[in-house]
């Protein structure tokens, strides 16, 4: 299996994540790729609210009905990758649906809607730019997903397509990670660093083996309670990273090899997490993955 396929189930946990129900976004809040004037001439019979800006990696919209629109876009390190991860979509988009191609949008894009008795209904547009895929899903409540929805979103993604350089994704360097860190872990000949957002970044090799920093921003006690909270993990403290550093392993749903240790100060929590896909010498092994979030936790 080629790593680009090993690495669709990140994609998809990415989208699971980003689909979330958030909280209503401030209005100062802009989606960087379409602006709500755009949006509103691309799809003037549907009426969007901006619900998040995914920090430039895309956009969810929320419509009057209960429909939701998801506006993602997914950067790589060079032209040959995203063709190759482009590809992938369109064979996993296919499988959903039938597509037909779709012009002016990019190097080239595919397009369609889910069957009438489709339990989802679905309309999207997935498109290829240089090394950027873009793809715009809408998910409607209570009636067909069909050419009358397709049209405006492909209008849409004619738009969006064009900003696309305003991702926050970008190769090569990372605020928390550093090449050194994947010593042991991964295969240094293969990485490939990755920021995916400001205060997240990963790293992954040919086995799509990944390690990843998330830092965010919390209370110490929604840290402590994290620490404390039961789960499919077991739990060790890690006191020499503060009284609210935990580390998580051995778990018994998701990917049973992972460790992650969470750390806390200044009013931020950093996950440091390493997921082999495969049992690996560092499975589930808090000890060295502690070097590596040491150095983190000094950078919060």
């Amino acid at each position: 299996m080629r790593t680009i396929d090993r690495l669709l189930p990140c994609l998809a946990l990415f989208l699971a994540i980003a689909a979330v129900p958030v909280p209503p976004a401030r209005a100062a809040e802009t989606c960087p790729f379409i602006s709500a004037k755009e949006l509103a001439s691309a799809m003037p019979a549907l009426k969007w609210s901006l619900i998040s800006n995914q920090d430039g990696r895309g956009c969810i919209y929320q419509g009057g009905r209960g429909d939701t629109m998801m506006l993602t876009v997914f950067r790589n390190p060079d032209k040959d990758r995203a063709r190759e991860l482009y590809a992938t979509f369109v064979k996993t988009l296919g499988e959903r649906m039938p597509l037909n191609p779709v012009a002016g949008i990019g190097d080239e894009g595919q397009g369609g809607t889910s069957a009438a008795g489709a339990e989802r209904q679905e309309a999207s547009v997935v498109a290829l730019s240089g090394d950027t895929i873009l793809q715009i899903s809408v998910y409607p409540i209570g009636r067909r997903a069909d050419d009358a929805l397709l049209g405006p979103i492909t209008d849409a993604a004619r738009v969006a397509i064009a900003n696309v350089s305003k991702s926050s994704e970008r190769f090569g360097n990372c605020e928390w990670l550093t090449a050194a860190d994947a010593d042991g872990f991964l295969d240094k000949s293969t990485l490939t660093v990755q920021r995916t957002g400001a205060g997240s970044c990963m790293m992954f090799d040919r086995e799509a083996n990944t390690m990843t920093v998330a830092v965010i921003a919390t209370s110490r006690d929604t840290a402590i309670g994290m620490m404390k909270r039961a789960g499919p993990c077991k739990h060790v403290a890690i006191q020499e990273l503060g009284s609210e550093a935990f580390g998580e392993h051995s778990c018994t749903k998701g990917n049973g090899n992972a460790v992650n240790i969470y750390v806390w100060k200044n009013g931020r929590q950093a996950s440091i997490l390493f997921a082999p896909v495969k049992p690996h010498p560092e499975s589930g092994s808090v000890e060295r993955l502690k070097a590596v979030a040491g150095r983190v936790y000094g950078k919060l």
